[in-house]
């Protein structure tokens, strides 16, 4: 009995260890990794579906084909370096770097080398997993992008906030806590619009729509806005709304809009020096008279658009004030 059961105790094992081999096979044929294995001289030995999938290259292409046929040619140094470690016994772990796909597209992986051993312990070649992480690294280069762009509109959005905090007055606290908070919140009403675009900018008729509000729903049709589609990045935005900002709180009063049949009629255009040409014109309001000094309301928006490498033109008419601007866009 004990004769007899020996061979079987061996067929088990040897079952047990087919098995195990069929498990590990099935693991590495279906990985989503590329699972490659070469010899010392970099000649592959096998290539999984993962391989096939991430370089394009089906395994009865590449077995036999030295493993330089995925790497560049500005980095065919990395194989050298990397059989002289593996050589030495060094396991290499998440090695990024960029190989190449069968039609010529770079792909950029992490790369896994382990060394591979015979029976009697000895180096033989070299196993090597690969991940594709083109699309991981594309999305940190968004992301510190992103992080970039908006550390820059949130630095010139608070350097537009102070500069409205900076230049406004009044002769009380409640008055200057007022003009503050109107101008601050013009520049939050851009801010809602750029939210839309992903901040790639806002829509001028949707800023003068916001700016305008206020005084077309207290005093029905008064204001007019008339112009083609513009989109202006942020920085410009954030001073146009500003400008409109102004225009409007002047208006509100001492021009057009202090009166009962005073309008306002805001358009803009493009001129062929490729200039936005933006026009405000007050009629029926009070006789406008230009002011013995500059004001802030001005002294705002000329440093606005002034920044911005725009021209600003006021025209105090009998009718009402007249206000011309022109930015590059």
């Amino acid at each position: 009995m004990g004769i007899s059961s020996k061979p079987k105790a061996i067929e088990a094992a040897l079952r047990e260890s087919e098995q195990r081999l069929r498990w590990l096979a099935s693991i590495i044929d279906f990985s989503d990794d590329a699972i490659v294995s070469k010899n010392l001289d970099g000649i592959i030995r096998s290539w999984n579906s993962g391989a096939e999938r991430i370089f394009g290259y089906s395994a009865s292409e590449a077995i036999g084909q030295p493993i330089t046929l995925v790497i560049p040619q500005d980095r065919q140094s990395e194989e050298r370096e990397i059989l002289t470690r593996i050589r030495r016994g060094e396991r290499i772990d998440h090695f990024e770097t960029v190989r190449q796909h069968k039609h010529g597209s770079l792909i950029v992986v992490s790369l896994t080398v382990s060394p591979v051993k015979d029976a009697n312990d000895k180096i033989v070649g070299a196993s090597k997993i690969a991940r594709d992480i083109t699309e991981q690294k594309r999305n940190q280069e968004l992301i510190v992008t992103l992080a970039r762009e908006a550390e820059h509109r949130s630095k010139n959005l608070l350097a537009n906030a102070l500069a409205t905090v900076n230049l406004s007055q009044s002769n009380s606290p409640e008055g200057l806590k007022q003009i503050i908070a109107g101008r601050i919140q013009a520049l939050a009403n851009v801010c809602s619009l750029f939210a839309e675009t992903r901040w790639i900018g806002a829509e001028l008729s949707a800023i003068a729509r916001q700016e305008l509000a206020p005084y077309s729903e207290k005093n029905g049709e008064r204001t007019f806005i008339d112009g083609p589609q513009t989109m202006l990045e942020p920085d410009t935005a954030q001073a146009v709304a500003i400008t409109l900002h102004e225009l409007a709180t002047n208006a509100a009063k001492y021009g057009a809009l202090s009166t009962p049949n005073g309008q306002v009629h805001l358009g803009w255009s493009h001129g062929a020096d490729g200039r936005l040409r933006l026009r405000w014109m007050e009629t029926g309001g009070p006789v406008a008279q230009e002011p013995t000094r500059k004001g802030l309301g001005s002294r705002i928006i000329e440093q606005m658009i002034v920044q911005r490498k725009g021209k600003v033109r006021f025209d105090w008419r009998k009718g009402g004030l007249v206000c011309e601007i022109k930015l590059p866009v």
